[in-house]
């Protein structure tokens, strides 16, 4: 039996993007009279037998789909998202799509782009994975979104919880793993259009994908498109810092934006060997609310921008990330074997105005190497290696991996905040499953990595004395110096999986790292977004953090209960601490932000319960909670900046049975319900709870022979006005979106 499990295991496993998150089980079941005899397997990744069958009795083999497999083999708490369920969701970007999941919340940046938070931990504390390569933006900013085709991914899996010994470092709150379409199965051309349209800011766009298969070859490429206009808000106006701030019919003056992107990948599906190339790029331009960037809001031309609710005028940023995927497996006996190679390149700029602060000219010198309205420009290169051999034994499944990265970040532009830096890292790992019995697995893991950062030095381009002509060398200060940095770690991890029958019992204690990235070493000036001033600390060790997390969950008759408690410390959590002390010279007045070093305590857990009423009509209750609280520094007693509050979400869904034109039909209506956020860290405000209605209707509709998905949305069906906590634009008291009707369809062909 465990012969045929293992068999078919790695024959579904060599489906490429398809490791770690499909198996094959076997379950003790009434007898057959049949039996498997493979020897090889197809262009498609089937098995196929070069004996004539034989009669035998045999154990029943079970075929399970993914999401059972993985929470009954995992230990930690992972999640994983269908394309069903991200295209019923779908939202201005991939991770406001994700918002509904328990535990997942985001950072808003306007209404294109969002980053996500795990359990209350974002930036690079949560890596983001797309297609085996980790994602590498500038992902250190709040205003950062992540430059990802949320058309593209086909399936997501989430980790919630450390993941350092697998992914290494940044996977230290979670991981977003992110995985394109398989390749097509049958030969032949065919391909997807989806087209949709959103009221509030009058997006519209959409994706067409082209694939072709011959034979052992395939290719598939991908084009997405999209423009929107100022998204709107269910208010007439707000204060910025004390400073009153009218919206024109409602609308965020200048949060406009456009996106633009293609993919493609060629492959080859060989019997035992399988590659597969992939070429990307991500383009988008949005705008920053020209209220509250740098400039004061009185010196806005308020009248300019309100001319147009779609032109993107200064302040804005600008984001071009491409990368280039090479993914090679090879499978022979029960062994199985990958290689990933990434090339990432992130280019980044941020247009502004220029404005002078402390001895900075008050006219922007002619001569200068960059134009006059880019404040910022960063440009990253990154080269990526993982390799992992799976061996499957009898009882045991042995993973070994290895992986490498280099990065080099250049920096432009009048403004400053961080330093140019070199960057590289390895790590290795060895990962055991021990099936201890059928219903008892033990799982336990070790991981070594080394990383070293080169920062470079930074110098001022103006001298900081009253008369310039009279300025000497040691007058240009310097902004950073040149140092280096080397860190090590050594993390563990062991797991316990119980599955007896319909009850799934697990847990996993272990430990997880991440090494403090540039900004947090060197960082040294003003980020206009947050009206402060920022300061490095090149001292900083690399954050620890030892996570203990239970899952327990029920399947039985029409009823479905998962709960997720997990309890976290950090002997060394990096944070960004406000001071009392106020740059004058260099930060226009702004307060200053020091990064530093603190123990926390956090703790929470995500709740779920789904009750089948009939056939048709489902009713589910999805809850979240986290708490976080600093053990010790400056800010001993407070929580944590970006801290959720809990929330949860009553739901009723309805699935009609399939008539005439309409095929699997569903209208489906959330009920969401956010406590107040008074567990602030300074400069935070206290957020008051709020409730949304969020309605939710689609059906595929046949018409000449075709068959249309239609997928349509109200978010805010109330034009609710509400804080986020967790919105990039909360400290101004910039409320969310206001009501918004979205349209979608989606044809294959």
């Amino acid at each position: 039996m465990s012969v045929i499990r293992l068999t078919l295991f790695i024959s579904v496993l060599f489906l490429p993007g398809a490791s770690e998150a499909i198996s094959l089980m076997g379950a003790s079941a009434n007898r057959i009279s049949t039996t498997f005899q493979f020897s090889s397997f197809d262009s498609l990744g089937q098995y196929v037998s070069d004996t004539t069958p034989e009669i035998q009795e045999l154990e029943e083999v079970v075929v399970m789909d993914q999401a059972e497999m993985i929470r009954r083999e995992e230990a930690n708490a992972i999640q994983l998202i269908r394309q069903d369920f991200i295209r019923e969701n779908r939202s201005g970007s991939l991770m406001k799509s994700l918002e509904r999941i328990p535990g997942i919340s985001m950072i808003g940046i306007g209404s294109g782009a969002s980053k996500p938070l795990i359990r209350g931990l974002g930036f690079n504390q949560v890596m983001v994975v797309e297609n085996g390569i980790k994602h590498e933006g500038q992902q250190w900013g709040a205003d950062h979104g992540l430059e990802v085709d949320q058309f593209a991914a086909d399936q997501i899996m989430i980790i919630k919880g450390p993941a350092s010994f697998k992914y290494g470092s940044d996977a230290i709150g979670g991981v977003i793993d992110i995985r394109e379409r398989l390749p097509p199965a049958e030969d032949g051309f065919g391909g997807s259009i989806e087209l949709g349209t959103r009221s509030n800011n009058a997006w519209f766009g959409g994706s067409a994908n082209l694939f072709y298969k011959r034979n052992n070859w395939f290719a598939v490429g991908r084009l997405t498109v999209a423009d929107y206009g100022d998204f709107k808000v269910p208010t007439d106006s707000v204060f910025v810092y004390d400073f009153g701030v009218a919206l024109h019919e409602g609308q965020v003056r200048n949060s406009a934006g456009n996106e633009l992107d293609f993919s493609s990948r060629v492959g080859y599906l060989g019997k035992n060997f399988r590659n597969t190339l992939g070429v990307s790029r991500v383009s988008t331009k949005a705008g920053f609310f020209a209220n509250a960037h740098g400039l004061e809001p009185r010196q806005v031309d308020s009248e300019l921008h309100d001319r147009s609710s779609r032109d993107i005028l200064l302040p804005f940023q600008e984001v071009r990330h491409t990368k280039v995927i090479n993914k090679s497996s090879y499978a022979a006996g029960n062994n199985f074997l990958q290689l990933d190679l990434g090339y990432q390149r992130n280019d980044r700029k941020e247009w502004s105005q220029y404005v002078n602060h402390g001895y900075m000219p008050a006219i922007y010198p002619s001569e200068m190497l960059y134009p006059s309205d880019l404040e910022r420009a960063f440009d990253k290169e990154v080269f990526s290696l993982n390799l992992k051999d799976e061996l499957f034994l009898d009882r045991h499944e042995l993973a070994f991996g290895a992986s490498g990265e280099y990065q080099h970040n250049d920096i432009g532009g009048w403004g400053f905040l961080i330093p140019a830096f070199q960057q590289y890292s390895y790590g290795l790992y060895v990962l055991d499953k021990f099936k201890l019995t059928p219903l008892w697995q033990l799982s336990a893991a070790l991981r070594y990595d080394h990383s070293q950062i080169h920062v470079e030095e930074y110098q001022d381009w103006f001298p900081s004395v009253d008369d310039a002509s009279q300025a000497t060398e040691e007058d240009y200060l310097y902004r950073a110096v040149d140092f280096q940095r080397e860190f090590n770690s050594l993390v563990w991890s062991v797991g316990v999986n119980y599955t007896p029958g319909d009850l799934i019992l697990k847990g996993n204690l272990g430990t997880s790292f991440r090494m403090p990235i540039a900004k947090e070493l060197a960082a040294n000036g003003v980020n206009y977004h947050y009206f402060r001033y920022e300061r490095g600390n090149a001292d900083l060790n690399p954050e620890q953090s030892l996570q203990l997390d239970l899952g327990a969950e029920l399947k039985k008759e029409k009823w479905l209960l998962s709960f997720s408690p997990f309890i976290n410390y950090f002997s060394n959590y990096i944070y960004l601490n406000p001071t009392a002390e106020m740059d004058v010279l260099y930060g226009a007045g702004n307060q200053v932000f020091n990064y530093t070093e603190a123990e926390v305590l956090r703790y929470g857990a995500e709740l779920s319960v789904l009750h089948q009423l009939t056939k048709q009509l489902s009713f589910e209750f999805l809850g979240e909670f986290v708490y976080s609280e600093q053990m010790s520094g400056d800010k001993q007693g407070f929580t944590l900046p970006f801290s959720p509050p809990p929330s949860g979400i009553i739901n009723a869904t309805y699935k009609p049975l399939s008539k005439g034109l309409f095929s699997n039909p569903y209208f489906a209506v959330d009920f969401r319900m956010t406590a107040e956020q008074a567990n602030i860290v300074p400069p935070e405000k206290v957020t008051p709870g709020y409730q949304l209605v969020n309605l939710r209707a689609g059906s595929g509709i046949s018409l000449l022979g075709q068959e249309i998905q239609v997928d349509a949305q109200v978010q805010n069906l109330f034009n609710t006005r509400y804080l986020n906590h967790t919105s990039f634009y909360r400290l101004i008291n910039l409320p969310e979106a206001g009501r918004n009707i979205t349209l979608s369809l989606s044809y294959q062909f």
